[in-house]
């Protein structure tokens, strides 16, 4: 019986055909950045104060400025309020204007903008004051639809392929992407987000699956240069976006020159290949066949006859079960502070990226430094974890993510340079740690119960992203709060990782007993590997850096 390894071999690890399957799948990475963080130029502060056009009644020749005197009070710093309004009267005029209004209470009639200002999600669906939170509210809603479109689109490649889910996930980002410029009000907005959400998880999982898991079609010594291009892909797509929200500041527009790029990857419905490993699961022998020749053809490269004749399915290795988590000691351990690690990764990340216009400087620059400084920190992480190990990388990482966040709290605002310098900081160290992340928890988890395992922390990092934005709301309880809990707990993290193992250089455990590990295997040399790839692996090999 052959092994599909020996099959990827002799295709070749990563040549023309695996650098164009990765190029492909990076340009739809690449477009998942705007439907992430777009909505963060939709919704950002403008001057507004509330609708008093009751005065008009009394006395219809009031200049702008007569009004706001007369029906807006000012706030400490002399300025007008602008959740506020002085109570309408049935005076005259000359009363209101002798005896002045001094009852206050909520917008009743809606709010004003500026007549200059360019459309946008704050001005069209009013949401200011008592509705501001329904911005965070809605970002929270759109990382409970990247959940959902993980359960239901990992389900469906499974069972219809890759093919398929890529193509559809692409053709639900771009309708709905599109769809929620045309919408009446925020409430179907917030919907089509979901929809939207659901589909980059559905791209997110094919790219993954395709490039690295189970050895669908990437080597093994190169199976995290693919994922490290296209994460990084997503990178730039963050810097880009900086460039195309500051071009196109009407959120209609912005929105469909965001969303509408999708469109354009429809050839891959001619070029985009099946996974020939999920092909033999569903027992099509002959369509694999075929295209793994297709493979090595454009790779320049042949397939033996007698290795092909003798390719059959692999035996699937029985999977734990997921109370093991909780049962065994060690790995009760490592599933605790492992998910709760995920867990604030994913709070912290996009606790950091949804607010890049709070720390005071310009948010289309931020935005470019925030894309940037990910590429060195995920790319780094190879070598770093070489040198120093997971577990003091882990820890590191974690630990300085949030002791920038904490000392924030600390800088006064009117050091916006400064701010800003400890955020991209921060961001530097929190992006790092959740690449190690993905290296460090399929390492520690048993073969046996490893998908599971990972698989739990993964929907821990989800759990992370959803409550992420609805942090946001304990600002008005006091301006540091946010920022104190994007502290505090990447550095109760850090601390917890420095209880677990180190699994640098060492063989990965096959069982949930301790020690437990196939004796017959040999080790893997790699130069770093993702979730995925130790997900692969899982099937039985060992790994030693």
């Amino acid at each position: 019986m052959t092994n599909f390894g020996d099959i990827i071999s002799a295709i070749g690890d990563l040549g023309p055909f695996q650098k164009w399957l990765v190029l492909m799948l990076s340009l739809a990475n690449f477009l998942t950045a705007f439907p992430m963080f777009g909505q963060v130029f939709m919704v950002l502060d403008v001057p507004h104060h509330c609708k008093t056009s009751w005065i008009y009644a009394i006395s219809p020749n009031l200049t702008e400025e007569q009004l706001l005197n007369l029906t807006i009070p000012r706030n400490t710093q002399g300025s007008y309020e602008e959740c506020l309004m002085y109570t309408p009267v049935n005076w005259d005029i000359d009363s209101v204007v002798e005896y002045g209004l001094n009852v206050t209470k909520k917008c009743q009639e809606g709010w004003v903008y500026s007549s200059e200002q360019t459309p946008t999600l704050v001005t069209q669906f009013d949401l200011v004051c008592d509705r501001k939170e329904l911005n965070d509210i809605s970002q929270s809603i759109y990382m409970l639809g990247l959940l959902l479109g993980a359960v239901v689109f990992g389900s469906l490649s499974d069972r219809i392929g890759r093919r398929p889910i890529i193509l559809l996930s692409m053709l639900v980002m771009g309708t709905f992407g599109v769809g929620a410029a045309f919408v009446p009000n925020f409430y179907v907005y917030v919907i089509l987000r979901c929809l939207v959400g659901a589909a980059v998880s559905g791209i997110f999982i094919v790219q993954s699956v395709l490039l690295s898991l189970g050895t669908e079609w990437v080597g093994v010594p190169y199976r995290s240069h693919p994922v490290i291009v296209t994460q990084c892909c997503f990178s730039i797509g963050i810097m880009v976006l900086a460039g195309l929200a500051y071009g196109v500041r009407n959120w209609r527009l912005l929105q469909i020159a965001g969303s509408a790029p999708v469109f354009c990857l429809f050839f891959y419905i001619w070029v985009l290949p099946e996974s020939a490993r999920w092909l033999m699961t569903k027992e099509k022998i002959k369509e694999a066949k075929n295209l793994l020749q297709k493979a090595a053809s454009v790779n320049r490269r042949t397939i033996p006859p007698e290795l092909l004749d003798q390719l059959m399915l692999e035996k699937k290795v029985k999977s734990g079960n997921i109370l093991d988590l909780f049962l065994k000691k060690r790995l009760r351990k490592v599933t605790l502070v492992m998910a709760y690690a995920w867990f604030v990764n994913s709070l912290v990340y996009y606790g950091l990226s949804l607010n890049v216009g709070s720390f005071g400087l310009d948010i289309y620059l931020t935005q470019l430094v925030f894309g940037a400084v990910e590429i060195p920190a995920r790319f780094g992480c190879i070598f770093l974890l070489q040198w120093f190990g997971r577990k003091k990388c882990q820890g590191c990482f974690l630990l300085l993510g949030g002791a920038t966040c904490l000392i924030i709290t600390c800088i006064p605002k009117d050091l916006p340079v400064v701010v800003t310098t400890l955020a991209v900081i921060g961001k530097f160290a929190i992006a790092a740690s959740f690449s190690i992340s993905y290296v460090y928890s399929a390492e520690l988890f048993p073969t046996i119960i490893r998908q599971t395992g990972v698989g739990l922390c993964s929907m821990s990092s989800r759990v992370g992203g959803i409550i992420s934005p609805l942090i946001g709301l304990l600002h008005k309880y006091h301006p540091a709060i946010p920022m104190v809990i994007f502290g505090s707990t990447p550095v109760t993290a850090g601390i917890l990782c420095f209880l677990l193992p180190e699994t640098r250089g060492k063989e990965l455990q096959d069982h949930t007993e301790e020690g437990g590990k196939s004796p017959g295997n040999k080790p893997i040399v790699s130069t770093g590997w993702t979730e995925s790839e130790c997900q692969s692996q899982g099937q039985g090999g060992k790994r030693v850096l």
